[in-house]
């Protein structure tokens, strides 16, 4: 199936209250607000065919007016960015009074995400009719990375489909040695069939998805697949102030910033 033939939207969640980094959203980068990068950015896929920011804040919100964007006010109550972009897409549904065939949930906090990430997120869909959920997954590249909590980790099958998701450094190097076994980091662009998207809302939150603070474990515990395309676009989100002077001195020079900032 031709992306053509799909109604595709992007759903951005952001909030304020990000216990490692409070008020995020709006921590600038290069004198724009980091949820504007990912919007701005999004916006730039020529396969989307709306963008929007989902988020509890009337701050995000009103800067969300101001540079134009649509979004939309969810609940304050949801622990997880699935659950948020779940309720933001049924309010665009019944808005707009049309139903997306697949949403694309990008993180509020991955400010050097590509037009060409999302393009290679949404690829399986038109490929595979069998793939409801997709998450880029890129190398881990340092020691660093791989035990940071910070970095959520992914161990996929032969089929690259998800075995389990982490905080720990999996897999473990204490039996193995040098760099022979991939390391994986899940990159927060993640789309989703809508049926999948309204599927994961409605399952109970599972153990490990708490234990590991992450929404995918949700899916995998309840058995369902979620199809990883490993991409190689050096990119890192921001979770701590420290991440966030990492960025935006990775970003100086960046091709796209040129393209929003003037």
């Amino acid at each position: 199936m031709a992306s053509s033939d799909l109604h595709i939207i992007c759903i951005i969640p952001a909030r304020m209250g990000s216990s490692r980094f409070p008020g995020k959203p709006l921590a600038p980068i290069h004198g724009i607000p980091m949820v504007g990068h990912v919007y701005y950015r999004a916006k730039m896929s020529p396969t989307l065919d709306e963008v929007y920011i989902a988020t509890c804040d009337q701050e995000i919100g009103d800067y969300a007016t101001a540079i134009g964007a649509k979004w939309v006010m969810t609940k304050d109550t949801h622990e997880r960015c699935s659950d948020r972009t779940a309720e933001a897409m049924e309010k665009i549904e019944k808005e707009t009074g049309k139903q997306p065939d697949i949403v694309l949930m990008l993180q509020g906090d991955e400010p050097m995400v590509t037009p060409e990430m999302i393009d290679m997120a949404l690829e399986p869909f038109f490929n595979d009719p069998s793939v409801k959920v997709v998450n880029l997954m890129a190398p881990i590249l340092s020691d660093e990375d791989h035990h940071s909590a910070n970095t959520p980790k992914v161990v996929v099958d032969k089929n690259s489909d998800a075995i389990y998701m982490s905080r720990e450094p999996i897999p473990s190097k204490k039996k193995w040695k040098g760099d022979s076994l991939p390391r994986y980091k899940q990159v927060c662009v993640m789309p989703f069939t809508r049926e999948a998207l309204l599927t994961f809302n409605a399952l109970s939150p599972t153990p490990l998805e708490e234990i590991e603070s992450i929404d995918m474990n949700r899916l995998i515990e309840h058995g369902h697949k979620v199809r990883m395309v490993l991409e190689d676009i050096e990119t890192y989100p921001v979770d701590t102030p420290e991440d966030l002077a990492k960025v935006e001195r990775l970003m100086a020079g960046d091709v796209l910033l040129a393209r929003y900032r003037a």
